[in-house]
């Protein structure tokens, strides 16, 4: 019986591992709390040019967050001096206000797709700035500490295409 509990166990854990990641990191936000002017940096590396990937960013938001959706920047810098900045658009709850994010307890994990199947075009170091523009309906100016996401973050996986 032990001899199938430990391989069952090893099954699970073989299972569990996610072998395509290839970078992830996450930053905290100050107690909480996301400012509206704070932009998130991220240094990305060592990164292969000829596969494509799938990028994702990620937010861990807790009860607090008072929205059904989030509006996000994203600005991609590439080491030759080019930059790309999207306005991104993600749902956080279901129509009932249930969470659409994982985990246990009052914190939940939102892996968000930014970049499919995208191939890194050049050896170097690219940044990664999130920001949020989250603004009140009909409002013109953003909130400006936008509460309930505790970290953000970056996944880098490789592209089964």
């Amino acid at each position: 019986m032990t001899k199938y509990f430990f391989s069952l166990l090893i099954l699970t854990l073989l299972a569990s591992c996610n072998g395509e990641i290839v970078k992830s990191e996450y930053k905290t936000t100050s107690d909480g709390s996301w400012e509206k002017d704070d932009s998130i940096e991220f240094k990305i590396s060592d990164i292969d040019t000829i596969q494509s990937h799938n990028v994702f960013i990620n937010l861990r938001n807790d009860e607090t967050f008072a929205y059904s959706n989030i509006f996000l920047i994203a600005e991609l810098d590439y080491p030759n001096g080019a930059s790309v900045k999207d306005t991104l658009e993600y749902e956080m709850t279901l129509p009932d206000g249930q969470w659409l994010g994982k985990g246990y307890g009052s914190i939940k994990e939102n892996k968000l797709w930014y970049k499919e199947n995208f191939v890194f075009p050049t050896q170097g170091v690219y940044s990664l700035k999130i920001s949020h523009a989250m603004r009140k309906n009909g409002k013109v100016n953003g909130i400006i500490d936008l509460e309930g996401i505790t970290d953000v973050g970056y996944q880098i996986e490789k592209s089964n295409k």
